[in-house]
């Protein structure tokens, strides 16, 4: 299953609803769809920020054998987190998770991806996936620019954000490009009710000790940050980026089906 869309292009890019209040919100006892990759992952701060809004969490490991939904009509929204392999593994889960997302894009359901899942979802629309021409990776923290479409979807965007990645992706044809890099020019994009951004905000302090625990082979990659610059950095930087997550995901949910909204 492949799925192709022109449907974005020229798409008014407007600010985040604001979201009605869950006592009268049509969604407000739906859960979250979460696809998790590893049999330790966690959703982290996403899952946090979730439970705080009052949403229960539908958490899926499809590598390990879990079904996805046919539809998002009983979930709030979908939310594809990272995970060490790659969107060009020919893993069977891999395939399946790509064209799964076919199902939120055409039902017009809130979706996130995170990393991987930012990559999975720029497969789904047609644009390449691929390691920098030069080696080069993001573990740490590293700048990123708000375009004027991001900006007036979220204004207040943290200057760095934190990476763990290998791997980027085009920007899809047709969608919304919200944050740019240096070494890895598409940081987040949107198409329609879909967002795809390339860095983690879902790391919590745990995490991040974790992370830098058993992946620590990976800071001797070109352009990695070495484990000490993580923990210093997060200090600097984390409050503003937990602050735009939690304006990002109240605003994402609050994003309802274009058809919805004309029937009612």
């Amino acid at each position: 299953m492949s799925f192709r869309t022109d449907r974005f292009v020229g798409a008014e890019l407007v600010p985040f609803p604001r979201r009605t209040p869950l006592a009268a919100a049509s969604d407000a006892q739906l859960p979250v769809l979460i696809i998790l990759h590893q049999e330790s992952s966690t959703p982290g701060r996403v899952g946090n920020a979730l439970r705080a809004l009052g949403h229960h969490l539908d958490i899926r490991r499809p590598r390990f054998g879990d079904a996805l939904p046919e539809t998002l009509d009983r979930h709030a929204g979908a939310v594809i987190f990272g995970g060490p392999m790659s969107a060009n593994d020919p893993d069977d889960y891999i395939r399946r998770e790509i064209d799964w997302i076919e199902i939120p894009l055409r039902e017009q359901r809130p979706f996130l991806g995170i990393c991987l899942g930012a990559q999975m979802l720029a497969m789904q629309l047609g644009a390449r996936v691929a390691p920098h021409a030069d080696a080069l990776t993001q573990i740490g923290y590293y700048p990123i620019r708000p375009t004027a479409a991001g900006h007036a979807l979220c204004p207040a965007w943290p200057a760095q954000v934190y990476h763990w990645h290998r791997e980027g992706f085009e920007l899809p044809a047709g969608t919304e490009l919200l944050a740019e890099g240096d070494d890895f020019p598409v940081q987040a994009f949107r198409a329609g009710n879909a967002f795809g951004v390339q860095f983690h905000p879902d790391v919590t302090y745990a995490m991040m000790h974790r992370w830098t625990t058993r992946g620590y082979d990976g800071f001797s990659a070109p352009g990695a940050r070495q484990r000490h610059h993580h923990f210093a950095d997060r200090a600097v930087y984390d409050a503003a980026e937990r602050a735009w997550l939690d304006h990002f995901i109240d605003g994402w949910l609050a994003r309802r089906p274009v058809l919805a909204q004309a029937a009612e």
